[in-house]
């Protein structure tokens, strides 16, 4: 009787692996972008040892959805929160288009453009845009990506800009400081709050992106109770660049986790022109630097993204070392960045097989 007791317990647990995952916690081992370039190529996502995609929302179907379930793979979709380049946003909105300290609007970093994220009318769209995902498909979490303020920092010499000085961030900078910012042009408005009030500008600057999270948290929890968010981020330590992930962009890692159930920091090696080792020291330094959890039900977790993408090239071995190193310390899971890349190169689809079967 104990031994068919145990048999059923056994089948139950392999047919209804997504269901288990919280009771019986395992490492998320998952890929970046829609799946299809794997399945061209005649292979199953289990077969991998992928047991979660992460899609970009634009191109998310219920197709995919169904099929990566079918692998026993949890669904989760990227949305770019603060890219005011797609669609052309701020092309065809400029009151969106953010505002440099002289005055004028900021060009692209490279090939971002972002948003004013004060900007009520952009952040309508992307709320709207957030509620429409969620009820057109069950996916198991919502990842915000670009969730900074206009600035290039996936490339070994980041883009940096001071932003946003237009009519809605200063008057919501006022409100929330209680300054009265002095001058008659944007540029002398600029100039005085960067030489007077630096700090205020600064923290007020991260209560923006802290908020857009907090409702951006609230719209997945209210459609989606179950759903995880997730937010992709600069890999950088608070000291780098001079403390310019905050001063910069914005982002405090501290500030943002009760609204973050999942960080996922980018430590492309190649793209930053690092070793694999990068990986490795950024994971354990967020691990000690920031409370994250392996527990079942506890949270925020760390799962990092790491480059397969060949831009500079990657080898199969580089892959392999990052997804090893992206499990290092207190990260319970890894991903790559993206399907296509490994699935063109069967070495790199053997160093995935490899390392994520053993994982």
């Amino acid at each position: 009787m104990r031994l068919m007791l145990t048999l059923l317990l056994a089948a139950h647990c392999l047919a209804f692996p997504l269901d288990a995952q919280e009771e019986n916690p395992t490492l998320m081992l998952g890929v970046y972008a829609h799946p299809g370039p794997i399945w061209e190529k005649g292979l199953r996502l289990d077969e991998l040892g992928i047991n979660a995609v992460f899609i970009r929302s634009v191109a998310l179907d219920s197709a995919a959805i169904e099929r990566a379930r079918s692998e026993n793979c949890r669904v989760y979709a990227e949305f770019a929160t603060l890219n005011g380049g797609y669609g052309d946003y701020v092309e065809k909105h400029p009151e969106a288009h953010p505002i440099d300290a002289d005055g004028n609007p900021v060009p692209k970093a490279t090939w971002f453009m972002g948003a004013c994220p004060t900007d009520p009318g952009f952040r309508s769209y992307r709320m709207e845009a957030l509620r429409s995902l969620l009820l057109k498909y069950d996916v198991d979490g919502v990842w915000m990506d670009y969730l900074h303020w206009h600035a290039q920092f996936e490339d070994p010499y980041p883009l940096f800009y001071k932003t946003c000085f237009n009519h809605s961030c200063l008057t919501a900078f006022a409100e929330w400081s209680g300054i009265e910012i002095e001058g008659e042009t944007t540029a002398e408005k600029a100039e005085w709050i960067l030489y007077n009030a630096p700090r205020q500008w600064e923290d007020w600057r991260v209560s923006v992106l802290v908020d857009w999270a907090r409702q951006f948290h609230q719209i997945v929890k209210e459609i989606r109770p179950q759903a995880l968010v997730g937010n992709y981020q600069a890999a950088w330590k608070d000291e780098d660049f001079w403390g310019a992930r905050r001063r910069c962009l914005g982002l405090d890692f501290d500030a943002l986790a009760p609204y973050v159930d999942v960080f996922s920091p980018m430590p492309y090696h190649g793209r930053s022109d690092m070793p694999t080792s990068y990986v490795k020291d950024y994971v354990e330094y967020f691990s000690a630097r920031h409370e994250v959890h392996t527990e079942p039900g506890r949270y925020p977790r760390l799962w990092p993204i790491v480059q397969a993408y060949n831009e500079p090239p990657v080898s199969a071995d580089e892959l392999a070392d990052v997804l090893e190193y992206g499990l290092a310390a207190k990260s319970s899971g890894v991903m790559m960045f993206t399907s296509d890349s490994v699935a063109e190169d069967p070495d790199k689809v053997a160093a995935v097989k490899r390392v994520y079967r053993a994982a």
